[in-house]
């Protein structure tokens, strides 16, 4: 798939992972906020519903500002990503 990324999604929250593909054109900020309602509905509301979910990589600690385009991080297939609500 030419425009998505395969990551894997870590959410200490709730002691989860997911393996998860991204749309490379959309904003960081977009993404977080549907991984948040995504995640909720999949945990039976578990996860806390924020409006400022970050995200973060898992192995150089690096956020990710909200208003990037993915295509435009160093996120790519196969990154481990860290998702705070």
């Amino acid at each position: 798939m030419k425009n998505k990324v395969l990551i894997k999604l870590k959410v200490p929250e709730i002691d989860k992972e997911y393996d998860i593909w991204l749309p490379i054109n959309k904003k960081i900020g977009n993404i977080a906020n549907l991984l948040n309602q995504c995640i909720r509905e999949n945990s039976n509301d578990e996860l806390n519903y924020s409006q400022n979910s970050l995200i973060y990589n898992a192995i150089t600690g690096e956020r990710y500002n909200p208003d990037s385009l993915l295509l435009n991080t160093n996120i790519r297939n196969g990154s481990v990503l860290v998702f705070i609500s």
